[in-house]
């Protein structure tokens, strides 16, 4: 489960984060998510937020569960 959590996690970061540059730098947004919804700038940045906090903490808990 902490694998699928890794992956989801680093999945929506990146996606925040095209978003975030994309609306910063150029003017429209990139990535997938804009595709489906309208988000504002400050969503994307919870985005790549969540998401790097959905990946350290997958990631994390597949290094602690190899060490027992």
């Amino acid at each position: 489960m902490k694998d699928i959590t890794a992956v989801v996690g680093w999945v929506v970061g990146i996606q925040g984060a095209l978003g975030l540059l994309g609306k910063l730098f150029g003017g429209d947004s990139w990535g997938l998510v804009h595709k489906w919804w309208d988000v504002p700038t400050a969503g994307y940045a919870v985005l790549l937020v969540l998401g790097a906090a959905l990946a350290f903490l997958g990631e994390r808990g597949g290094r602690v569960r190899s060490r027992r």
